[in-house]
């Protein structure tokens, strides 16, 4: 696509083109990232949903309750309870009992997990670097660029996930108040 003729924020529909086309390249993207990153370095092919909960549990060494994992993810519990079985058998996840109450666990990613991620992670950033290198002065121009306004849209998804979750349930009950009364 010729992307020098898009809106570039002053007319109507910018919104709109912007949304369309990174919800068109962002997921492809990031599946190519992660084919090139397991390809390059000869990495077990782990589901983008096993990488994003190592990622979670790196960043909290002292480990997290499931549903802390659920939230941070923004995934349902038994998304979590799927992945950490899958997980625990595979030796990446940790289920340590908590030491009065044995119904609660916290979860911590193994030794070998933090390596895995951590190769990942090298191999993700000299894939990245070597494909960006390949791309014209202009295009890596742009690319750095946009790296702010991307970690802002990042942050304001982020922001808006709980309130939009928050009207789309408020909507429902309103729709089964609404049902509920004309059946009256």
């Amino acid at each position: 696509m010729d992307y020098s003729a898009a809106d570039t924020g002053t007319g109507t529909g910018t919104g709109q083109h912007v949304a369309i086309e990174l919800g068109r390249l962002l997921g492809p993207l990031r599946r190519a990232v992660l084919r090139a990153t397991r390809n390059a370095e000869g990495l077990p092919d782990l589901p983008e949903a096993q990488i994003a909960l190592l990622r979670a549990l790196s960043a909290a060494p002292e480990g997290l309750a499931p549903r802390e994992v659920a939230a941070r993810l923004r995934v349902a519990p038994s998304t979590v309870s799927n992945l950490v079985r899958t997980m625990t058998a595979a030796g990446l996840v940790q289920r340590v009992p908590h030491p009065h109450d044995l119904r609660t666990v916290t979860l911590t990613a193994s030794a070998a997990a933090l390596q895995l991620l951590e190769r990942y992670d090298s191999a993700s950033t000299a894939t990245l670097a070597r494909a960006s290198d390949e791309l014209p002065a202009a295009d890596r121009a742009a690319l750095t660029a946009a790296l702010p306004a991307l970690d802002r849209l990042l942050l304001t998804l982020e922001r808006q996930g709980p309130a939009v979750v928050r009207q789309q349930q408020h909507t429902a009950r309103e729709g089964r108040d609404i049902s509920a009364g004309s059946a009256d």
